[in-house]
């Protein structure tokens, strides 16, 4: 949102404000979620979006990101979100390494089951709206293609071949856990 305040506007007046508005926004958004969804509260769904939020700044994915996520937390899977693990490890650029994956954190997404304990940062609208309505989907794994866009899948297969093309170069070698 943007929001006009006059010039000698307190922080806090503007904090209250912003923080009013993404209230009204996220219970309006809840009131008009899919039936089904694996997140109980608004605040979970807010954390949720959060990890939609950083995973992907392409309009037309959100809605297959929160797809996967929402599909991971119904089977009880661990959501494997890098952006978490950043969050939990104080990492804001840079690459993750498997050191950081092992670590256990409250936001450590690979090591913990189920959502960590708050947002990992502040999601639009769109993200908002995608967690709460995800697509209707199979897909349960993406990987970035390196260009800002990401390979969805639905099998650990065809995921594991994805990682290879866009993450390895083509060396399956390099993949966790193959044999050299």
């Amino acid at each position: 949102d943007t929001y006009l305040f006059p010039r000698d506007t307190a922080d806090i007046a503007f904090l209250e404000r912003a923080h009013r508005r993404m209230v009204e926004f996220l219970d309006a958004a809840w009131a008009e979620r899919q039936e089904g969804l694996p997140v109980e509260s608004p605040y979970q769904a807010l954390i949720l979006a959060s990890i939609v939020e950083k995973e992907t700044g392409h309009p037309d994915e959100r809605d297959l990101v929160a797809a996967v996520f929402n599909t991971r937390l119904k089977r009880g899977m661990r959501l494997q979100t890098d952006p978490a693990v950043m969050y939990g490890a104080g990492i804001t650029s840079g690459r993750l390494r498997s050191r950081d994956l092992r670590t256990d954190t409250p936001y450590n997404t690979y090591t913990r089951a189920g959502l960590p304990p708050t947002p990992i940062a502040l999601p639009g609208g769109a993200s908002i709206r995608a967690t709460l309505n995800p697509a209707d989907t199979d897909v349960l794994f993406f990987v970035s293609r390196g260009d800002g866009s990401h390979h969805f899948s639905t099998t650990y297969r065809e995921h594991r071949e994805a990682v290879i093309r866009y993450q390895l170069g083509g060396d399956a070698s390099r993949y966790p856990g193959s044999r050299r």
